[in-house]
């Protein structure tokens, strides 16, 4: 398993089923960036508790609706107007990698939160993903357990 999260997202995201269900569960309202936080902690053994979780919500909650969230309904609110205009797709791909800088950012201030968390006290990362996934009302359960899947195999 990669020491620091942002490695562990890409390595995660790279594997079969994972970016699918990534994207379902972020059109459900889920934080995917709260959820792959979720998976290595879990995965870290990391004992899930309730002042925990609120302080990854605390810190993550700002960040992604006044940062990630803008800067994601720009590029997808320019999806189809990209298709036949070349400079609006060259600034797209501008917004979207500053989207993904965005979701670094996050996933490098969420490591930075949890750092110092002691690690293998817990052997099930599925307490993690269910309190993270909590603020998506519509919450895709199909996506959620294809997640799971892939990150741990059961």
């Amino acid at each position: 398993m990669s020491s620091d999260l942002w490695s562990y997202t890409l390595k995660t995201y790279a594997r079969p089923g994972v970016e699918p269900a990534c994207l379902q569960l972020q059109a459900a309202g889920a934080n995917v960036c709260l959820l792959l936080c979720a998976a290595w902690l879990g995965g870290r053994g990391v004992a899930c508790n309730s002042s925990r979780l609120s302080q990854l919500h605390a810190l993550a909650a700002p960040w992604h609706e006044e940062v990630v969230q803008p800067l994601r309904q720009l590029r997808t609110g320019w999806r189809q107007a990209a298709n036949d205009d070349h400079e609006l797709k060259a600034l797209r791909e501008q917004v979207k990698a500053l989207e993904l800088q965005a979701e670094r950012q996050l996933l490098l201030r969420l490591e930075a939160l949890a750092r110092d968390w002691p690690q293998a006290e817990a052997e099930d990362l599925w307490p993690w993903v269910q309190g993270l996934a909590a603020e998506a009302a519509n919450l895709d359960r199909d996506a959620l357990q294809a997640l799971r899947v892939a990150v741990t195999g059961a």
